[in-house]
């Protein structure tokens, strides 16, 4: 099985000139990362020692670091730390490899039609039967059996396959089996069940926050008769990693394994929010395209991170949580009443 950790292809801008002054900067740079690397592996300890004991002592310092952004070079690990990821596999040694070489799956020609559709403009992917696809089959073959109830459904793939840029296949795996069964944070597998209620739920909630926040912009939606799974369900399927920009999906997955999926309301709430009066003018058709191609100066998380963590949701969430339970509840009940006076 491929072991190997791909980094996203590094892009080389135009030549600059050199002077002084940018040879100071750079080196000003260079010693402001260090120290940032080294407040990191403070907080980590060797091979993750101290980071429980650091995040009960000082929470907000972790969040707040992690919300500038993981180092790149700690990122895997700080993942698997903030995922519980890493104590899942320390407890389960070798059923990665039982999993991916013994065991057979259901859904093995569905994974592999869609390999290819998972980031097809990624270096790590493009290749046929290569390292990267093979690698992506493979931790997605082991969670369809893993969890048969589950299986395998394509928005998986991205998700599976932005892991496996920064660890290899078992770290991924074990990640991807943390996020969907809710090691730390609430589960996610609804994301993924027959009928999605997961993203149901979820789009419910943003459509209410959406139209607290930014009413006139809800009153256009209900205008223009849109509604959020026209735009927002690959949010949340796939986190943003679906078309989102690499260096942005970084920093919001940061965030999201850490505080959870509040982040993705977060995020979406400034996208519209930063892009609010442009969208109010728009008709139908100009509109959906708008909010499936965000502007690029959208696209800078120096820009629409702060805007993000500027809405505060958790409380509300809860409350159209439990919203959206009672009217699904009392429609199931009325479903089950109509099924019993008029039968089949």
């Amino acid at each position: 099985m491929e072991k190997k950790r791909v980094d996203e292809s590094v892009q080389v801008s135009a030549p600059v000139r050199v002077d002084r002054l940018a040879k100071s900067k750079s080196a000003f740079e260079h010693q402001r990362e260090e120290r940032r690397l080294r407040k990191w592996r403070e907080m980590i300890g060797v091979g993750g020692s101290d980071w429980k004991r650091y995040v009960r002592r000082k929470p907000n310092v972790v969040k707040r670091r992690i919300r500038k952004g993981i180092p790149d070079c700690l990122r895997s690990f700080v993942w698997q730390l903030i995922s519980g990821s890493r104590d899942l596999l320390l407890m389960n040694p070798g059923v990665y490899e039982q999993l991916v070489i013994y065991e057979t799956s259901a859904s093995e020609l569905d994974i592999i039609q869609d390999i290819s559709r998972s980031f097809p403009f990624h270096v790590f992917y493009q290749q046929r039967h290569g390292p990267g696809q093979r690698s992506l089959y493979n931790v997605l073959k082991a969670y369809s059996v893993y969890d048969r109830e589950v299986g395998y459904v394509q928005g998986m793939g991205f998700l599976a396959g932005l892991l496996l840029l920064y660890m290899c296949e078992e770290d991924a795996f074990w990640l991807l089996v943390a996020l969907l069964k809710g090691a730390v944070h609430a589960p996610m597998e609804g994301l993924y069940l027959e009928g999605l209620p997961l993203v149901q739920q979820y789009l419910f909630q943003f459509d209410r926050l959406m139209r607290e926040y930014l009413p006139k912009l809800g009153e256009h939606f209900t205008q223009e008769m849109i509604n959020p799974s026209m735009y927002g369900s690959q949010w949340f399927i796939t986190v943003f990693s679906y078309s989102f920009p690499f260096p942005l999906a970084l920093r919001i997955w940061d965030v999201f394994l850490y505080e959870g999926v509040k982040i993705v309301f977060k995020v979406g709430l400034a996208l519209l929010k930063y892009c609010h009066d442009d969208l109010v003018s728009l008709p139908f058709e100009k509109l959906i395209h708008a909010l499936r191609n965000f502007p690029d100066d959208a696209m800078n998380p120096d820009k629409l991170l702060p805007m993000a963590y500027s809405f505060q949701v958790s409380k509300r969430l809860e409350e159209l949580k439990h919203e959206y339970e009672k009217k699904n509840g009392k429609l199931a009940e009325s479903k089950a009443k109509q099924k019993q006076t008029h039968p089949a």
